[in-house]
């Protein structure tokens, strides 16, 4: 395990580094809604899926049918998004491609979320709402992450945090397999982040965030539907990413705007636009990042009454991060 996360590392960085240095790739140009101010290269994502790749490969995990279909769905993804880097789809297209990925990791690999477990009630069947609960669980966290990497170094260290703690609950439970693509995933990202530091030399792209939200959901669904942790630890491990995401989302749509297009209204974003260097605003969401992983670690021993602790502890922290960026925006006005 040790040897393919440092094999997944090592494949990413130098895959980076000489993505960083190629003249044929897109160029992610400033436009009024980004917080770059030079073109950076995009498509940097394909080091993440070559690292992965070269990792699982050498430590000779997962196999079988359902990495079949795991890795068909990945693949798919990665393709239709490195096309949207380069030439542009439609919202339309993309959510089909998203949609049919998911439905092929959920049919054919048989991932889906059993049940729920909500403290003090106990496991609540989900019966026929499974399988769509699953994909739409899918296709939102693929989404999610292309919404949120709009900052050098953002979503690579939510990977790197974020597919730590899952490596660890799936060792706690005694999944080898799934930690291995696990720490295999944080290694790559972390050879990623090499060069997508502030200020980044490499971005990601759609062909980086989509496949690589659509990964971590997938593990989420592993662990969920093989019992090794229940379906509130991937959401906890990976809140800085969904509270942000959903929040703004749902601001976006009370106000009538087209939540498909690009924006700058996600609270990282209107940090930085408040005058916070991105350095300093990296530094914040990696401490909310590490924080939650703790939380959702604790979440998976922990029995109702602890339970009921933490989600009131995620509430104080993310009422927290919001009033700070309310104090930032203040203080800029």
């Amino acid at each position: 395990m040790i040897a393919a996360a440092a094999l997944a590392f090592a494949v990413s960085a130098v895959s980076a580094a000489a993505l960083a240095r190629a003249r044929v790739l897109p160029m992610d140009v400033p436009n009024p809604r980004s917080l770059h101010e030079r073109p950076v290269p995009r498509t940097g994502g394909l080091a993440v899926l070559l690292g992965l790749a070269a990792g699982v490969l050498a430590g000779g995990l997962p196999s079988g049918g359902h990495a079949a279909w795991v890795a068909g769905a990945v693949a798919g993804a990665a393709a239709a998004s490195f096309l949207d880097d380069v030439r542009g789809l439609a919202p339309a297209a993309r959510l089909l491609v998203h949609a049919l990925a998911a439905g092929a990791v959920v049919a054919g690999a048989g991932l889906a979320i059993p049940r729920l477990v909500v403290p003090f009630a106990g496991d609540v069947p989900l019966g026929a709402l499974a399988a769509p609960l699953s994909v739409l669980a899918l296709v939102w966290m693929a989404n999610l992450y292309n919404f949120m990497d709009g900052m050098d170094g953002f979503a690579a260290s939510m990977t790197i945090l974020g597919a730590a703690t899952f490596g660890v609950a799936f060792l706690r439970a005694g999944d080898g397999a799934g930690a291995a693509v696990a720490f295999c995933l944080a290694a790559a990202a972390a050879g990623f982040l090499l060069l997508n530091r502030p200020p980044a030399r490499l971005f990601l792209g759609d062909v980086g965030a989509v496949p690589v939200g659509f990964l971590v959901g997938v593990l989420g669904l592993r662990g969920a539907s093989r019992g090794a942790f229940d379906a509130a630890l991937p959401l906890i491990a990976f809140a800085p990413f969904v509270v942000d995401a959903t929040v703004t989302l749902l601001r976006r749509l009370a106000r009538g705007e087209r939540v498909w297009e690009p924006h700058r209204s996600h609270w990282y974003q209107r940090l930085v636009l408040a005058g916070l260097p991105p350095r300093r605003v990296l530094a914040l969401e990696i401490a909310c990042m590490a924080s939650s992983g703790a939380l959702a670690l604790a979440w998976q021993r922990a029995g109702d009454g602890a339970r009921a602790g933490i989600v009131l502890a995620l509430v104080v922290l993310f009422f927290g991060v919001s009033r700070v960026v309310a104090r930032a925006e203040a203080r800029a006005r």
